[in-house]
């Protein structure tokens, strides 16, 4: 029997539902947005930033004035940022089981790149979270219900708050189990609504023929073209998605597939990419009260839409997530000197475009001008050498011709997040 939750949690579940499905119809033009966000901010400030240890001594009222940071910063003074007074040490203990501290909930990323990162929230703000969910994913909530399947490489008590409301039934699946071993338990749950990696997306639509939700989201990786052909031909619906982090809720697709920063709870700062069309989004999440996640810059690459969405929303598009920067290959230039940066996007496109019969590869960065491209061991010969072929063409038009080896396996979805464009290999400190 699930628990009975007592009213200001209720209450606050309902009005983060609330004011999220009033703001689509109040916030019509940017300058709603910016006015919005500004009052928002300042009362922010003033009551949680300012009295955190980190900046009580700026006592700032403005935005811009804070410093920027990141995540070495960030878990380097954990309990300096958070009103709970949590060291990294005592949060790592209480999301391990080891300890517990009563009205907290401590997450963590998965940490693909090395570096797992830490949150910490109060009760009541997880219940925030989820109306703000709700009020973005399930516009029809409450007077419709939803059996939602959660697949992801990590569990918190976060998820845990949307299996406690009476029109929500919310199972988490752990995909460290793998997803071939949950497979038949998804199944079985019936979903009606499916949030996961697009890897965990594809490889039900390439092997089950069971499931019929009525809505999906891909969640937690890069959504590639050739995976949202797959899943959408399968299930006939549009995929949706949702970009979070450790962070917080960075953005989530509206009705046309458009995917749009979630300005109402989140201020960005995008911050462009030098010689690309891209930027980096510096957040600052002025709905958080525990953990002050104030001019925080991601290491995420995005590509930002030129055009306005047909949905109508203010609310700023992304084309596409890119990637990491961590992901950027780093290339010696041909002439000797210096070295030629390339986005994962312009590796990916090189080897899907040219043969549709690949539609899976990994491409890693093993050495300063070492590649490997490992492709499916059901592609042909012909094939590889194609992609080979394209990689090494694009690559010279870029003033980089670095060593490329090919292989062939079978490529199976990897527990975490799965890069199919990786870099293994940094820059000894020594020498940057």
């Amino acid at each position: 029997m699930r628990p009975r939750l007592h009213s200001p949690v209720i209450l606050r579940l309902l009005a983060a539902f609330v004011r999220t499905r009033l703001l689509v119809r109040r916030l019509k033009t940017r300058a709603d947005i910016e006015a919005w966000q500004q009052r928002r901010i300042r009362r922010w400030l003033r009551r949680t930033v300012n009295s955190t240890n980190y900046y009580r001594d700026r006592k700032v009222g403005v935005l811009d004035e804070l410093p920027i940071v990141g995540k070495s910063i960030v878990m380097a003074a954990f309990e300096r940022f958070n009103s709970a007074g949590l060291s990294s040490a005592e949060a790592w203990r209480i999301f391990n089981g080891r300890e517990h501290r009563s009205g907290y909930v401590v997450g963590a990323s998965t940490g693909t790149s090395g570096n797992r990162g830490l949150f910490v929230i109060s009760n009541a703000e997880r219940y925030e979270w989820l109306g703000v969910m709700l009020g973005k994913l399930l516009p029809a909530f409450p007077f419709e219900t939803a059996r939602i399947a959660l697949i992801l490489p990590l569990h918190t008590a976060l998820y845990d708050s949307a299996n406690r409301t009476r029109r929500l039934n919310l199972e988490f699946f752990d995909l460290r189990r793998g997803v071939a071993a949950i497979a038949a338990e998804i199944v079985d749950f019936a979903p009606d609504t499916i949030i996961a990696p697009p890897k965990v997306l594809r490889w039900l639509a390439e092997r089950d023929h069971k499931l019929a939700p009525k809505r999906l989201f891909s969640a937690a990786e890069v959504l590639d073209v050739v995976d949202r052909e797959i899943i959408e031909k399968r299930y006939g619906i549009r995929l949706g998605e949702i970009y979070m982090a450790t962070e917080g809720l960075l953005a989530t697709s509206c009705a046309e597939g458009t995917l749009h920063l979630a300005e109402d709870v989140m201020h960005f700062e995008l911050q462009p990419v030098p010689d690309s069309d891209l930027v980096s989004p510096v957040i600052s999440d002025f709905t958080r009260e525990t953990q002050v996640v104030a001019r925080y810059r991601m290491n995420d690459l995005l590509r930002m839409r030129k055009t306005p969405c047909r949905c109508g929303s203010p609310l700023r598009a992304v084309a596409e997530i890119i990637g990491r920067s961590d992901d950027v290959f780093e290339l010696p230039r041909k002439s000797g000197t210096g070295s030629v940066p390339i986005t994962p996007d312009v590796l990916r496109n090189a080897i899907l475009d040219s043969d549709r019969s690949i539609t899976d590869f990994r491409l890693l960065q093993t050495g300063p001008d070492e590649l490997n491209l490992v492709l499916p061991d059901t592609v042909s010969s012909s094939t590889v050498a194609g992609a080979e072929m394209a990689l090494k063409q694009l690559l010279l038009t870029l003033g980089t011709e670095p060593h490329i080896s090919t292989s062939q396996q079978v490529l199976s979805p990897p527990v975490l997040k799965l890069r199919r464009v990786e870099r293994r290999w940094h820059v000894p400190r020594s020498c940057e």
